[in-house]
């Protein structure tokens, strides 16, 4: 083969792919764990190989040229052929395992106590949990099956298909019977921002609900709270809150065990519906196995009512 037709490194067409979903050498980096350098040399590489630019760099970032406007579409499908492709021969060595992805949160809190009735009914199928905060930084080829919220039509993640688990939800204000003996009960909404700690989660997943849009959304009255605490983990504010530390926005129903247990109580006695519902994410175009089809007709059927 001569060196024109041989194929360009796979880490300079991977590298090219994510600079071109991004438009952003950076963000590229950070999905690929590589310096915005070390993208920018890969990709300096493929274009002197192939002779053309790919890339045209403006003052406000990136934009492909037509010649990598047509390039990217033929990458990201081969790669994404070839992730699936692999993936499927990989499980082949184990038809029986299941991979489910999650976040943390609803890994920690609501995934791990329905597991045990799933294996009851299906012994021969051993699980697997991926847990990725967002989404949308899932690969396709590492999981079988995702369980996040979802808001549709707004965060739809690329190549997968939502079907609701739970047909309603809400949101209330959440807080553990330790931290009212420790601070008083909280007698209306303006108090709750006055006077105690809200739990803040800085996480742009979750921007479609924040406490001031739950507060207006409930007709309350709204001024950017006292005291706070944040984090960027939404699990690390809910073990804080499940130790006293503060007021969080909680999911009732995925929050339904802790709340019925007494770990964690209602602070107002209000409740918005939630535009986001738990679902199920099923990569499209993807061959469902028998534990994929199993985990699926269960956990569709256990959420409703």
């Amino acid at each position: 083969m001569s060196s024109r037709d041989a194929l360009p490194p796979l880490v300079c067409l991977r590298a090219f792919e994510a600079a071109a979903r991004h438009c952003s050498f950076t963000q590229a980096g950070s999905e690929l764990s590589l310096t915005q350098s070390a993208v920018s040399r890969q990709i300096k590489r493929l274009e002197d190989d192939l002779g053309r630019p790919l890339f045209e760099r403006h003052y406000d970032g990136l934009r492909l040229t037509p010649a990598g406007e047509h390039y990217f579409r033929i990458v990201q499908r081969l790669l994404r052929e070839l992730r699936d492709e692999t993936a499927r021969l990989r499980r082949r060595g184990d038809d029986r395992q299941l991979t489910l992805a999650s976040s943390p949160t609803i890994a920690s809190i609501w995934l791990a106590r329905q597991l045990p009735d799933f294996q009851r009914a299906h012994p021969g199928i051993e699980i697997r949990i991926l847990t990725v905060e967002d989404p949308h930084r899932l690969d396709l080829a590492e999981f079988d099956l995702g369980i996040y919220y979802h808001v549709p039509n707004e965060v739809d993640p690329p190549g997968l298909a939502a079907d609701a688990i739970f047909d309603h939800e809400e949101v209330a204000a959440v807080c553990s019977p330790v931290y009212l003996e420790r601070h008083g009960a909280i007698l209306d909404s303006r108090e709750l921002l006055a006077r105690h700690t809200l739990m803040v989660v800085e996480d742009h997943y979750h921007d479609w609900l924040t406490w001031e849009i739950w507060y207006r959304e409930l007709g309350f009255d709204w001024q950017p709270p006292t005291h706070t605490l944040r984090a960027n983990s939404f699990q690390l504010l809910m073990h804080a809150t499940l130790a006293g530390q503060g007021v969080t926005l909680g999911w009732v129903r995925l929050l339904a065990a802790e709340l019925d247990q007494g770990n964690l109580v209602w602070a107002l006695p209000h409740a918005l519906p939630s535009r986001g519902r738990l679902s199920l994410f099923t990569p499209r175009h993807r061959h469902l196995t028998e534990p994929m089809r199993a985990f699926r007709d269960w956990v569709l059927a256990s959420g409703k009512g």
